[in-house]
């Protein structure tokens, strides 16, 4: 066997050009998604929202942050469709203008003041529009990267669409926290706001300089030239490989992990019902020192993944993830700031990074050329949005006022998290399996001796 039978990526050039578009199309989807949370928290309850009744305005704002993740499964099946057929560059255009436009389109609109209901309108509209978009971006980055890596790089190079994802979080947190620190009041709730919205552009034309340099991918144009691409990828997915969508379902339920750290997390820590009383300037800078931590360990865990399997990594990543939320929630109830951050930082910044690095190639490679991009785009998307109901789930069960929120949280948060474990035992092992047979039926991986032959030549190649 050579590295000259199968369809080798064109080079080192196209392998990292596909992996800085995927990051700097992750980075621009999170960055947009975390300063839209903040503003929803912090600014539209007072300008986009009647000023008559606070509770209503707060609450309003917030659900048109859900609305996002409502129209991602929506977003999943329409990108997934283009992706498959029309190939991944150019959905990843798509998203990349679609969510770049609108975030920027969020940064323009008139007060509630200045347009009445339609201010809040033209708001959901453009959330809608966001979360469609969201959808079909870490299906396609990931599926582009992966399909012009090096064989046994595919694990180290998709992960840098997840290292974009953080990275974007740090980039809104440098430009929002510092606006809201150094103007005043009136002059933030003006027109400061706006700023990190309309700073979107500039992301925007980074990516798409970056993204129109990359090729389409070898695998696809296979495809194509095969004449071979589904006129219904998404169906045949459904049909043919509903077993590993249901299993990218639960293994994407690990974002429950980030949910305890950041959103039931810090309000068990700051809201006044639960009787805790910490900082709230904590749980500003966990999320930053989080993603920083990430961005730094995700290369290493995805090249880990090309030596040992993509399964190890996420089924120990998962369980001990989740077994660290009891300890960061006893932290907590404990009232010990230190603790409590520290282990919030070894949860999600450290130890769920061996799931997060390895999702963008493990779900990929479960799923055919033919399907790919549909297959992950809507099982990811679908346990996503279900994670989101999660801090609803948790607030209920554990109310103000509960003598053992820790336990009982913690509970929930690590039973998920073995459903997330025992979907990824149950799939398939990926990592050996070659590029041009990725996801197919009965595609039979190839040896230790074998995968460490072709891992070299392939690397010799590409350089």
């Amino acid at each position: 066997m050579t590295a000259a039978m199968y369809h080798e990526p064109t080079g080192q050039h196209q392998s990292r050009t596909a992996a800085a578009s995927g990051w700097i199309g992750s980075a621009l989807e999170y960055y947009d998604f975390f300063i839209y949370a903040t503003a929803a928290s912090l600014v539209f309850p007072q300008i986009f929202f009647p000023s008559s009744n606070p509770t209503v305005a707060i609450v309003a704002s917030l659900a048109t942050y859900g609305v996002g993740y409502v129209a991602r499964p929506i977003g999943a099946f329409v990108l997934g469709h283009f992706g498959d057929t029309h190939g991944r560059k150019t959905v990843l255009l798509v998203c990349l203008f679609l969510m770049g436009l609108s975030t920027m389109a969020v940064g323009l609109l008139p007060t509630y003041q200045q347009a009445g209901i339609w201010a809040p309108a033209l708001l959901v509209a453009i959330r809608l529009i966001q979360g469609f978009a969201v959808a079909g971006e870490i299906s396609g980055a990931s599926s582009m990267i992966l399909e012009h890596a090096p064989f046994g790089r595919r694990g180290y190079f998709a992960s840098f669409t997840l290292q974009g994802v953080q990275a974007g979080q740090i980039l809104a947190a440098a430009v929002f926290l510092p606006l809201s620190y150094v103007l005043s009041q009136d002059a933030f709730m003006t027109w400061g706001w706006r700023v990190p919205f309309l700073l979107s552009v500039f992301v925007l034309v980074a990516g798409y300089i970056i993204r129109r340099e990359v090729h389409e991918t070898p695998a696809f144009e296979e495809e194509k030239a095969q004449h071979v691409v589904p006129r219904t990828p998404v169906m045949e997915a459904l049909a043919n490989h509903w077993p590993d969508i249901l299993r990218v379902v639960c293994m994407a339920l690990m974002n429950v992990i980030p949910v305890v750290a950041t959103i039931f997390g810090a309000a068990y820590a700051v809201q006044p019902g639960y009787g805790v009383g910490m900082d709230k300037s904590v749980y500003l800078w966990i999320p930053v020192i989080g993603n920083i931590v990430a961005v730094v360990v995700i290369p290493f865990v995805g090249d880990l993944s090309d030596r040992i399997g993509r399964r190890p990594p996420m089924i120990l990543g998962s369980l001990a993830a989740g077994l660290l939320a009891f300890g960061y929630l006893y932290a907590i109830s404990i009232r010990s700031v230190p603790l409590a951050f520290l282990l919030s930082i070894l949860m999600w910044g450290v130890v769920y990074q061996g799931y997060n690095a390895v999702f963008p190639s493990f779900y990929p490679e479960l799923f055919p050329t033919r399907s790919r991009v549909s297959g992950m785009a809507i099982a990811q998307n679908i346990g996503t949005m279900l994670t989101a109901l999660l801090p609803a789930l948790f607030a209920t069960v554990a109310p103000p006022g509960s003598s053992n929120v820790p336990l009982t949280v913690g509970a929930l948060a690590f039973g998920v998290t073995i459903i997330s474990a025992i979907a990824a035992w149950s799939a398939r092992e990926t990592y050996r399996v070659h590029l041009n047979d990725l996801g197919e039926p009965g595609a039979p991986p190839v040896d230790k001796v074998q995968y460490e032959q072709l891992r070299r030549q392939s690397l010799t190649a590409a350089a």
